[in-house]
């Protein structure tokens, strides 16, 4: 009797391979690639305009590119006729940069909305798994009931990131996960990603302008430029790369400060020419 041979690890969650959006006559990017790994924090960071969010949403298959491949989980997201796209978003969760929260229900409400999507779930249990995930993202459950108009900043931020992991996802997206907090909100909400990143074998994609928040977290940064990614690596070696938006970006006062945390030394051999002059650290 022939046995099925275990199904290999997916080493790259993330494929894209030559990448082009276009709207119009407005090309956002041109023969982009990227890898993303299993189990990393990957950042992505870019000037105004540069396709940060638009790639983000392309890798979420709510945006269909101009051209190029992206794969999820070794499935080709934008392939035709493909039945796994909704298995494959259920797989994922995404964190919106306000929030987003439903301004019609409560809290509790708000965070069981993907599990009664699914549809095959007793009420019970559904409830059971929201003040769960409600617990896990540092919600007390004398929250539950609250409407989002009655929550702070911090409050709805740690709820959309409980709702976003509702479904114990593999993949979760975070858009600008501390725009609009105080520094101490914005220091917890990194540490509460962090342990949760942990926790739940996270693979997470970032897109964020705060410095102090890429640092704290990023496992490999990538550089949108030029329409491209110009370059993919750790904060210290991507801060190398002689391009004129990273040295302004990443070289001024605010950078200087926020890479303190950063280690000091780089290894030589973690740096790879690639054939478009992109820099690429770390194998």
């Amino acid at each position: 009797m022939d046995t099925l041979s275990p199904t290999p690890a997916i080493e790259h969650v993330i494929e894209i391979e030559h990448l082009r959006t276009q709207f119009g006559r407005t090309v956002i990017h041109d023969d982009l690639n990227l890898q993303i790994r299993r189990g990393e924090i990957f950042s992505i960071v870019g000037g105004s305009g540069s396709g940060k969010t638009v790639l983000m949403r392309q890798m979420l298959g709510l945006e269909v590119p101009k051209g190029g491949i992206i794969k999820v989980f070794g499935e080709d997201i934008h392939a035709p006729k493909l039945h796994h796209v909704e298995h494959l978003r259920r797989r994922s969760g995404m964190l919106f940069q306000h929030g987003a929260l439903y301004s019609a229900l409560n809290v509790i409400e708000n965070v069981a909305q993907p599990l009664r999507e699914l549809g095959d779930l007793p009420e019970s249990l559904i409830m059971d798994i929201a003040y769960l995930k409600l617990h896990m993202s540092g919600i007390g459950f004398e929250h539950a009931k609250k409407m989002p108009s009655d929550l702070s900043g911090g409050m709805i931020k740690r709820i959309a990131l409980a709702r976003a992991i509702a479904l114990d996802p593999e993949l979760l997206f975070l858009d600008e996960p501390t725009a609009g907090l105080d520094p101490d909100s914005s220091d917890s909400f990194v540490s509460l990603i962090q342990s949760l990143h942990q926790l739940l074998s996270l693979t997470v994609v970032m897109v964020t302008h705060d410095l102090d928040t890429l640092f704290a977290l990023s496992s490999r940064i990538g550089v949108i430029a030029d329409r491209k990614m110009i370059a993919v690596g750790s904060a210290r070696g991507v801060t190398q790369v002689d391009h004129p938006f990273i040295q302004t970006y990443f070289r001024g006062g605010r950078g200087l400060r926020a890479m303190e945390v950063l280690p000091q030394s780089l290894d030589p051999q973690q740096m790879i020419n690639t054939a478009s002059g992109a820099k690429h650290y770390g194998k």
